[in-house]
């Protein structure tokens, strides 16, 4: 099919309201789903924030703490912000409703490789040009790294509904193709990749764990929560949010089409790890587009065609992965708008400079410096909108308060042929959500589905 011109405009038009339900009555099965009122109801959501989270990973990293040599222990970053999100929880009398993990929890990997890629026929061989995170399987992983990351969750629990979705880094094992080796030299210098195994990820994570066991806003999980759906309300609203894996596999996206099926109408958000680079285009090329490896993984572009496209209610797609700053708009398949954002801070070292002024550590202090996005939604009134705002916790200011923001940045992040105040604009602007009302009136719901 042919894919309408991608724009990439930090001014484009976005979002409105929802419905009057209350969480038993949104989980309801999916026959009493589609006999209950329709989820959006113009004027009902009042201003609300959903906090998303970019890669953690360097926070998480066991070789980034103080009693491996590190000016700081970054994990303490990670916690920062975890607090802040649950201290302004809407339940905490704040303004944020839902958070949204992008993948890429912890950094390093424990295993060679995966016993089901193993059965099923995958080889893999020594790698020395290839991350120096997945050289050998790493014990600090689950010993250090998601303790730690699931210990900043607990800051959250109980407070507010949220997702976490597993990255690249996330899986349990990360080897080089035989087939596609390292060319010294050449494009692909560390050969085609692969990932696997997710038990690392679910003995925190899983649809059983602390997070999400008996809690009426966690509705669906696939894999045992290597996939995962919730819902979340503002005000009289009420808004389903989906999290894939990487590279989601087919049984993960014929899952996430039942879940939308089960919801028909409600305005959804999906949050997958790698969608979007910094240019907003789908992220389909590199030397770990995994997807040419693998028959059963979909890269972004084969999400949008067999996935997102094909459903008019998602309207927001959230990821990481690549550092830096991307967001674009593109048309589905009923000529509706779905807004794709990036965000992903991870190569960010300020606090670690500032606190290694000599440069004693061996390697520039990469953290992620507390930087998080925040999307303050305004649905209510005639032009309904999403503040996109980029702040630390670290720093305790917005992107924009700083006056030496983009100097700290742009150069790392391969943007430095950006002037400052473009750059800046990649993190303080306004989505428009221009045909959000049409699209999720009662009057559009009933007539729209899916």
């Amino acid at each position: 099919m042919t894919l309408p011109a991608r724009r990439f405009s930090f001014r484009v038009p976005v979002l409105a309201a929802l419905a009057s339900a209350t969480l038993a009555t949104a989980f309801a099965s999916p026959v009493q789903a589609r006999s209950q009122p329709p989820a959006y109801q113009p004027g009902q959501c009042g201003t609300f924030t959903v906090a998303m989270i970019p890669d953690t990973q360097n926070y998480m990293d066991f070789t980034r703490q103080k009693a491996e040599g590190f000016p700081i222990d970054a994990v303490e970053l990670y916690y920062e912000q975890m607090r802040y999100i649950g201290d302004n929880a809407r339940s905490n009398g704040g303004e944020i409703v839902f958070a949204t993990h992008v993948g890429d929890i912890w950094q390093h990997y424990s295993e060679w490789m995966d016993p089901e890629h193993e059965a099923r026929g995958f080889k893999w061989i020594p790698n020395p040009a290839g991350s120096s995170v997945a050289r050998q399987p790493y014990a600090e992983v689950r010993s250090f790294e998601i303790p730690s990351a699931a210990a900043g969750f607990r800051l959250l629990a109980g407070k507010l509904p949220f997702s976490v979705v597993p990255g690249n880094h996330d899986y349990d094992a990360l080897w080089t193709h035989p087939d596609f080796p390292p060319q010294p030299g050449k494009d692909g210098v560390v050969g085609l990749r692969h990932v696997g195994g997710l038990t690392g990820f679910l003995s925190a994570f899983s649809a059983d764990s602390e997070f999400f066991k008996d809690k009426p806003w966690y509705i669906s999980a696939h894999g045992n929560g290597t996939d995962s759906a919730q819902m979340f309300e503002a005000g009289e609203c009420r808004f389903l949010h989906i999290g894939l894996q990487y590279d989601a596999p087919d049984d993960s996206l014929a899952w996430a089409r039942r879940v939308v099926r089960q919801n028909p109408g409600i305005p959804t958000i999906v949050t997958i790890h790698k969608y979007v680079n910094r240019a907003g285009e789908r992220a389909v090329g590199g030397s770990t587009d995994l997807s040419t490896l693998d028959p059963r993984d979909n890269n972004p572009q084969m999400v949008w065609d067999e996935f997102i496209s094909q459903h008019d209610q998602i309207f927001l797609v959230l990821g990481g992965h690549i550092s830096g700053q991307g967001y674009s708009v593109d048309h589905n398949d009923w000529g509706s708008q779905v807004h794709q954002m990036l965000a992903d801070y991870q190569g960010r070292s300020r606090v670690g400079e500032m606190a290694d002024p000599e440069g004693t550590y061996h390697r520039r202090p990469v953290t992620g410096d507390g930087w998080l996005r925040l999307l303050e939604f305004n649905l209510d009134g005639e032009a309904p909108r999403i503040n996109v705002r980029t702040y630390s916790t670290h720093f305790n200011k917005y992107s924009s308060q700083i006056p030496e923001y983009a100097s700290w940045y742009k150069r790392y992040e391969g943007q430095a042929e950006l002037s400052d105040d473009a750059f800046n604009r990649r993190d303080e602007y306004v989505i428009d959500l221009v045909d959000f009302n049409a699209r999720f009136a009662p009057q559009a719901a009933a007539t729209h589905t899916d």
